[in-house]
């Protein structure tokens, strides 16, 4: 498949690099409610996820996987459930275990590795209204999730026709190296902030499980990994949570058609995240490389409210369905 480095997208000229780009909508995109319908899935081993709803009596789902300490009501989520409600679509954006406005029960999290829990969603809402066609779309972390689980779960959901990642971190140990640059501290900060009160919570909630103390001692981002998000995951070290989390490992397997779309200025993405020659030799491989973007950015937005992402997924879809 063409590997597409430019597109029609131009920033907004008061964003002159992908940081702006990054968090001028993150703080100030606003989407009113959508008249989501709110389901709490029941699991096997004792905890929930919430989902959310658009139903609009459609055969096809739009599933939407939001990114790191986000949630299914992000702007970023939002703005692309209104647009595949829009056309034709009925759309599940679900939050992964903690990301729901409450706490989840087990010592489990969530993680780019993490994919029984998306099977466990895309297995509910396939068997709830027998869908004819779903269609995987994730940010960031999400986009991970979605393709990790299209090229590493023995049984992929039948009904799944085709899979979009924004601003992913194919290649994860490349952006865990992104956080450590001077420039993105403001993410790395964020991120270890939010990630920190939630090890702290588990380890109240789970006395002697997990070692909270260690937080404190957290001097680059693969220490969090090696100390929390590998054993949580019931993996040795960073080193193996890294490979399990990479979906760059696994894209040769997915066998339906798949798109990665990653800004070239997105500030927590390596070049290792968009892998250019394998998209050229993979006949079910989309990959675009805007120039501009940011990290789940692409403002401003058009006439009708929705971002360059938003309208470029129906547009990618209407040439692979």
């Amino acid at each position: 498949m063409p590997h597409i480095t430019e597109s029609v997208y131009k920033p907004a000229w008061y964003l002159p690099n992908g940081h702006f780009e990054t968090i001028y909508p993150s703080l100030f995109r606003k989407i009113k409610d959508l008249g989501w319908q709110r389901e709490r899935l029941e699991l096997q081993d004792g905890d929930f996820l919430d989902l959310d709803w658009l139903f609009g009596q459609n055969k096809q789902l739009a599933i939407i996987t939001h990114g790191l300490e986000g949630s299914s009501r992000r702007p970023y989520c939002a703005g692309m459930a209104k647009k595949m409600s829009e056309t034709g679509w009925d759309v599940l954006s679900w939050n992964c275990r903690s990301c729901s406005g409450e706490m989840n029960r087990t010592i489990r999290l969530y993680s780019h590795a993490d994919i029984e829990d998306i099977a466990t969603v895309t297995a509910h809402a396939a068997l709830k209204n027998q869908y004819d066609s779903i269609v995987l779309i994730g940010f960031s972390m999400g986009g991970a999730i979605s393709l990790n689980y299209l090229g590493r779960h023995k049984n992929v959901n039948p009904a799944i026709k085709a899979a979009i990642g924004f601003s992913m971190p194919t290649h994860l140990q490349t952006s865990v190296n992104r956080l450590e640059e001077p420039e993105n501290r403001i993410y790395k900060k964020r991120f270890l902030k939010q990630l920190s009160q939630k090890i702290s919570f588990k380890a109240n909630q789970f006395p002697g499980e997990l070692d909270a103390g260690k937080l404190s001692a957290i001097k680059v981002w693969s220490d969090f990994d090696e100390w929390y998000s590998a054993p949580m995951n019931g993996l040795s070290n960073a080193a193996e949570f890294y490979e399990k989390a990479s979906a760059i490992n696994v894209l040769t397997e997915i066998k339906v058609p798949f798109l990665i779309c990653n800004a070239q200025n997105d500030p927590l993405l390596g070049p290792l995240c968009s892998p250019v020659e394998m998209a050229k030799s993979q006949d079910n491989f989309w990959l675009e490389t805007p120039r501009f973007g940011g990290h789940v950015g692409f403002y401003p937005y058009n006439d009708k409210g929705f971002s360059w992402a938003e309208e470029r997924v129906p547009q990618w879809l209407d040439t692979v369905l």
